[in-house]
């Protein structure tokens, strides 16, 4: 235990040498919201005189490549509101007229491109705010930020609901107008709202806010906003039930097992229910999820299960209220497990039908947010598998000025006939998180217990964790612990391992320059060890890095790191079914890891990653690339390779993996948008094919066309490795509308 006193000593001392040498200003701005009489049309121009006569939020600051300037190119954004709606109107002015406008597709990235976002805070508590935003063709983005905008975690764009906006590219600048219901926005009356902006102009390689951000935070903090004066307070208007039914036809064939063709129609309904100013009931009735775009397939090298992202509309709205507790490797929910099931003949996953579900979700008050889901899946006779229902009650209260206790309890219980025979017929988790931030967010941290309960008691069933961190703007400290016991089980989560105990204390150091190559440097040193109780350590990784920022979107960064692991079963480290290590013995090596971002604001960028070094008893050779070709507005080509050679001592011969498709976005229009990728994965010995057609001919509302392929792509014999034999094909049709009552 050395290893860790020296490191907790280490960190405490840099602590109090640097905890004095920074303190964020925080500048109150406020602008007025003027009360419309009449109408505008919103066509993006700005032509109405009212748009004159208006106060105006200005003066942005720069966020980068500096933090402590205006930025250069004026941005004024006024506001105006009636009974039922907010109308927000700008102008960003620019040398040139050269935007970069990637695509039409909605919910766009802000990083690469010309854009302009809102953030309002309408409960005005620094912990949640809706966000709208656009670019110089008016394509819409809109989204949810949470835990205060701490982390790019708690930044979602999953959140979707009917809005109008436009824009219009003008002689030096370019101008937009939004419409935006009231009924969509969740407030309260008699709340003061807290407003903010940010920019990214890239004809400057400038990202400006309207109130002043240090670079350490994110752009999006709700630590650093102003407030919205009202001629009136606005009232809450009449929110509306929303109905989203769907049908779905499909048509499929399993190659594989050389069965029939199957085709199927289905139907089913989401309904949307606004209960008060700050929740919302959603209710599902034989959701159908054949639209989601399917995982991008990896190159696992690792021994542990890969996280794989929630892409289910579903569950994305208020996702954080359930999702956010304890650290991502050991998460008491994860709503993918909802649908998933294990064939208990042969341990393989399988899909588990979801036949209902309901989700009561957001905010009690200013103080109490509120999550409650059930969810339940079908019986599957075939596979002994009985019916399950999934339930999910989240509380989390605000405390001090942007904090926050949170209490969860997940349930997973085994129904119907088939129950009785299944060998772990429930599972519960109750846990308890405190998350704090300070007003300025300095300071921040979690600490969190959990504890799993199963239909046979275990002594010592808990997860454990501390995260303190300290954030200015040339320093940055942390120290984070955890603890996962061998007998903590979350079935409906995500625990990537058990039985360890983890530190891993972080510095990092910061450098801004005004010329040179380089606009900021970080230099940073990240120990992590890992021991098992009543047995040692395991595992250490010790990461050097240093990471050069050349502009918003364009950086180079440098990995050095030493590596230590205790193997406790056999483990192929090429994941490719080669021989494996012997279980009980251990390795160290060494590894260098240098990553390239070029400029995402040229037509042709690229991105490449390539890794050499030691490899548990050898050598590892790896390059990771991706190319992109922009033809903005309409789309782009990506072309994404990941190979890797190892050469292994313990290997007759040496092994490579190789990973690589290209990725075709093309947006016709607003409206009209298709997606194509092909992967070629030789670990998997598969190729898979997904291409998705997406009208979208009225607001949140879709008509999708979705093709699916997948090959066997490999064999023992090395000469018939790119051989096709199909294994599945599918074509599904799927209709979705939204009605409001």
């Amino acid at each position: 235990m050395r290893d860790i006193r020296c490191i907790l000593l280490v960190f405490f001392i840099c602590l109090s040498a640097n905890v004095t040498l920074f303190s964020q200003l925080k500048l109150e701005k406020a602008f007025r919201v003027h009360k419309l009489s009449g109408s505008i049309d919103i066509d993006g121009k700005l032509d109405e005189k009212i748009w004159d006569s208006l106060t105006k939020a200005e003066d942005f600051w720069q966020y980068f490549p500096s933090d402590s300037i205006l930025a250069l190119d004026r941005t004024e954004v006024s506001m105006m509101y009636d009974d039922t709606h907010l109308y927000i109107g700008a102008k960003c002015f620019s040398q040139s007229q050269d935007y970069i406008v990637p695509s039409y597709r909605r919910d766009f990235r802000a990083g690469g491109n010309d854009n302009l976002t809102f953030l309002l805070d309408t409960y005005g508590d620094g912990n949640t705010c809706f966000w709208f935003g656009t670019n110089p063709l008016g394509v819409q983005r809109e989204g949810l930020i949470v835990n205060g905008g701490q982390r790019f975690q708690d930044f979602s764009a999953s959140w979707d609901n009917k809005w109008e906006c436009e824009a219009s590219i003008e002689d030096g600048y370019w101008s937009l107008e939004m419409k935006i219901p009231l009924n969509i926005i969740r407030f309260k009356e008699g709340d003061v709202w807290r407003f903010n902006a940010y920019r990214f102009n890239m004809d400057r390689n400038e990202t400006s806010t309207w109130t002043n951000i240090p670079q350490n935070q994110t752009i999006f903090s709700l630590a650093f906003m102003g407030d919205m004066k009202w001629d009136e307070t606005p009232k809450s208007s009449s929110l509306s039930l929303g109905l989203i039914p769907y049908a779905t036809a499909r048509v499929s064939k399993d190659y594989e097992n050389n069965t029939d063709a199957e085709s199927s129609m289905g139907y089913g309904a989401d309904v949307k229910v606004p209960i008060g100013s700050g929740l919302n009931l959603d209710l599902t009735y034989n959701p159908d999820f054949s639209q989601v775009e399917v995982d991008r397939q990896v190159t696992n090298l690792d021994r542990f299960e890969i996280f794989f992202p929630e892409r289910r509309q579903f569950f994305l709205e208020n996702a954080d209220l359930f999702s956010s507790f304890g650290f991502s490797n050991s998460n008491p929910f994860f709503s993918r497990r909802i649908g998933v099931a294990t064939d208990t003949t042969d341990d393989v996953t399988i899909e588990n039908s979801i036949l209902a579900g309901a989700r009561l979700s957001g905010k009690l008050n200013r103080d109490w947010r509120v999550g409650l889901l059930n969810m339940q899946t079908a019986e599957d006779a075939n596979n002994a598998l009985p019916s399950f229902n999934y339930g999910v009650l989240a509380v989390q209260r605000k405390l001090w000025s942007r904090s926050n206790v949170g209490f969860i309890f997940v349930n997973k219980q085994a129904v119907g006939e088939e129950h009785e025979n299944y060998i772990d017929p429930y599972n519960r988790v109750l846990g308890v998180d405190l998350n704090f931030a300070s007003e300025d967010n300095t300071w921040s941290g979690k600490t969190y217990v959990h504890a799993s309960h199963n239909f046979e008691t275990s002594r010592h069933p808990f997860s454990q964790g501390f995260l303190a961190s300290y954030n200015s703007l040339r320093h940055n400290l942390s120290f984070r612990q955890q603890w996962v016991s061998s007998d903590f089980d979350a079935q409906v989560g995500f625990v990537r391992r058990k039985d360890f105990v983890s530190i891993e204390p972080e510095y990092q150091r910061r450098f801004f320059y005004s010329s040179g190559p380089f606009q900021r440097l970080v230099f940073g040193l990240r120990p992590l060890f890992i021991y098992k109780p009543n047995f040692g350590k395991t595992d250490h990784a010790i990461n050097f890095s240093i990471n050069g920022r050349l502009g918003p979107v364009e950086f180079v960064d440098l990995n050095l790191t030493h590596q230590f692991v205790y193997l406790f079963d056999d483990f192929d480290p090429t994941r490719t079914d080669q021989t494996k290590l012997p279980a009980d013995t251990e390795y160290s090596f060494w590894s260098l890891r240098v990553r390239y971002n070029s400029d995402r604001r040229k037509p042709i960028n690229f991105r490449v990653e390539p890794t050499l070094g030691q490899y548990f008893n050898g050598y590892r050779y790896g390059l990771n690339t991706s190319i992109n070709f922009r033809y903005q507005p309409f789309g782009e080509l990506a072309l994404n390779a990941n190979y890797n050679i190892f050469d292994l001592e313990h290997l007759d011969s040496r092994v490579s993996t190789l990973l690589i498709g290209p990725r075709i976005d093309v947006t016709f229009s607003k409206s009209v948008f298709l997606t194509t990728f092909i992967q070629y994965n030789s670990q998997s010995k598969n190729t898979n094919v997904n291409s998705r057609l997406q009208w979208r001919f009225a607001p949140v509302s879709d008509f999708f066309v979705v093709y699916t392929d997948n090959y066997f792509t490999g064999s023992t014999d090395v000469s018939d490795r790119f051989l096709l034999n199909i294994r599945n094909r599918a074509l599904v049709v799927k209709f979705t509308y939204w009605l409001n009552t």
